[in-house]
């Protein structure tokens, strides 16, 4: 079975695109758990899944309701009752391919690969530097991802075991928080992408500084720091790496302003 985790918060207007996209995947729809956790919706998100799940009784849809507490707390609520051997990620506006779980299932089933977690390229972007492509996948590793993350959580799926050796999201974080995750599973597990593009995020648009919750940069950053932090305290990066990468992270911020500025300058004389 394949637990889909979805979290919820005022996506009244994008989740039935995304279960639709569950529904057509080419994969048996019985092998489908769906957790749908509602994070204090003030919108008819709610109501909206609710009527979808009464329409297509043939799908495994578990819809549950918690305060507003972001989307690792979420996230987590439905991994707690999650069943699946394996599970995939899912947010409440991306939309997946129907070929998509089939296709990772795939390279999960081929044992020379012992493959625990598998991403997928999204909106038909390239997997850039520092990744490598080889057979169609580039191997994630905590080095890595600690200079970039390929990995977006709607394309993720990653065997049970992950959770058994990692845990789970941190409750508190609510940016940057699935390379935090990445990095913990990264210690213990073979982690993969796949270069094809098999999700839609935010319906194609941009992310950084235009969509989601990468839209605020400078929670964003913050985020990042406190990873950082967070990995030197671990005993994974030594201090002097600590030190190189907030500075790296501070031109990375500095950039993606400036891009920002730039792309939003362009849209408003258009």
């Amino acid at each position: 079975m394949i637990s889909v985790i979805i979290p919820m918060y005022n996506a009244e207007q994008s989740i039935v695109f995304t279960l639709d996209s569950v529904k057509n995947q080419t994969f048996p729809q019985e092998e489908f758990e769906i957790i749908i956790v509602n994070d204090g919706s003030t919108d008819n998100s709610s109501t909206i899944v609710e009527g979808y799940i009464r329409q297509n009784p043939q799908m495994n849809v578990i819809l549950l309701h918690q305060k507003n507490g972001g989307v690792s707390k979420a996230r987590n609520t439905g991994l707690k009752i999650a069943k699946g051997n394996y599970i995939a990620l899912l947010d409440a506006d991306d939309e997946w391919h129907p070929t998509k779980i089939e296709k990772q299932i795939q390279y999960f089933e081929n044992g020379s690969l012992k493959i625990d977690f598998l991403a997928t390229a999204r909106n038909n972007n390239k997997i850039l530097f520092p990744y490598h492509i080889k057979n169609g996948l580039a191997e994630i590793t905590f080095n890595k991802l600690l200079i970039r993350n390929e990995a977006q959580p709607s394309t993720v799926i990653f065997r049970r075991k992950v959770l058994e050796n990692t845990g789970y999201f941190d409750d508190n974080q609510r940016y940057a928080e699935d390379v935090n995750y990445w990095m913990k599973v990264a210690l213990k597990n073979k982690m993969y992408i796949l270069s094809e593009s098999l999700v839609i995020v935010g319906k194609g648009k941009r992310s950084f500084g235009v969509s989601g919750l990468s839209a605020n940069l400078q929670e964003m950053a913050k985020g990042f720091k406190k990873n950082l932090k967070e990995m030197y305290i671990l005993g994974e990066i030594n201090y002097l790496q600590y030190i190189l990468f907030r500075l790296f992270y501070k031109a990375k911020y500095l950039l993606l302003l400036f891009r920002t500025f730039y792309y939003n300058l362009n849209k408003t004389k258009k």
